[in-house]
């Protein structure tokens, strides 16, 4: 049986092999997620500057949620992170999706960024 440390030890693996083909600038900064169990994370990263262009979460005052660990937390937090990237000028990002499957949450933070203005 697989521990839920063991799937993270998995996942982080998965995460540092895609890092090392992956990497932002400052044209197409990377949109990385973050998915814990009551909350989901999502910044635009500029490797080459070391700089966090934007970043949105299900902890932001904006976002107002009775639920901060489902679907419909991480469509919020991916229209406001397209959003405050849309802000600073960036339309073009490269989708990290920190060694998470494409499914539930992810794709979902990923379809809302993309409906508002983001493409990747």
């Amino acid at each position: 049986m697989i521990t839920k440390a063991d799937k993270n030890q998995v996942r982080k693996k998965r995460h540092a092999r895609v890092r090392a083909k992956l990497s932002g600038t400052e044209a197409r900064p990377r949109l990385n997620v973050f998915r814990s169990n009551k909350h989901i994370y999502a910044q635009l990263i500029d490797d080459v500057n070391k700089v966090t262009v934007a970043s949105a979460s299900t902890l932001d005052k904006e976002v107002e949620l009775t639920a901060t660990g489902n679907t419909d937390a991480a469509v919020k937090v991916g229209e406001l992170v397209a959003k405050r990237a849309v802000e600073k000028g960036v339309k073009a990002v490269v989708f990290d999706r920190g060694g998470y499957l494409y499914h539930g949450r992810v794709k979902a933070l990923a379809d809302a960024a993309r409906e508002n203005g983001l493409e990747f």
